[in-house]
């Protein structure tokens, strides 16, 4: 369990989007669960450092790491946080071995290169090391992605249907592979998801989004559970 967690409260509005959320999470693995457009990615994408928000507060571990009402923010790349967003956005006119490495400057060029060669062979990618992001299929660059975002060793993963290019079984795969390696590294992650499947299979705490508001929050077969009965009651009495 990670020392303290992650806490925040977030307001956010984009046009005629209100995102009010706010959330205590201590377990390793925590899934965002809701349908398009709850708000998934807008609360993941500020809790990086990436998104503005009206108001903000963020500590992960006790470090403060965004403070609207003192006008204070670390800088994304400061945080130790690592994003995979939906679409890989990976750096074109590097190799991937370039992708994966890029964060690692601070390293010297030996440690650099095993560090590569050591996120590449977790994600299922050592043979793509050489390759440019314009030559990979969807799957293997969300891969390498994940690659490029380990690499550093984040204090805390946060995941926007990382795999959403990946058939089920390599998921599932790959899933296992990663949570080993957050086990391991005593790292906190969050993902999100509209795949009720996800969240089932990683017993994880769920936190349950609508248009913007927590709907609830707590063990993933509990939450589910429940949602379960709302939406049939909803429906019968439509």
């Amino acid at each position: 369990m990670a020392e303290q967690g992650l806490k925040f409260e977030i307001d956010a509005r984009r046009g005629g989007f209100h995102l009010q959320a706010a959330g205590q999470f201590f377990e390793p693995w925590t899934v965002i669960f809701g349908p398009s457009g709850a708000g998934k990615t807008t609360l993941l994408r500020i809790l990086a450092g990436l998104g503005e928000a009206n108001s903000a507060q963020v500590t992960l571990r006790e470090r403060v790491l965004s403070d609207s009402a003192r006008g204070f923010a670390v800088r994304p790349g400061k945080r130790q946080t690592g994003l995979v967003a939906q679409q890989p956005a990976l750096f074109p006119h590097l190799t991937v071995a370039g992708n994966v490495g890029y964060g690692l400057a601070a390293m010297d060029r030996v440690r650099r290169i095993g560090r590569v060669e050591e996120m590449l062979e977790l994600v299922g990618a050592s043979e793509l090391a050489g390759r440019r992001p314009q030559d990979l299929s969807g799957g293997q660059a969300q891969r390498v992605a994940l690659a490029r975002a380990l690499a550093p060793g984040p204090l805390m993963l946060l995941l926007d249907e990382p795999f959403s290019a990946l058939d089920g079984r390599a998921s599932d795969a790959l899933l296992e592979r990663l949570r080993a390696w957050v086990a391991d590294n005593r790292a906190q992650v969050v993902m999100a998801t509209h795949d009720v499947t996800d969240a089932l299979a990683l017993r994880a705490e769920v936190m349950l989004l609508e248009e913007g508001n927590k709907i609830a929050q707590g063990a993933a077969a509990e939450v589910l559970a429940a949602e379960g009965e709302r939406l049939r009651l909803r429906l019968n009495v439509d």
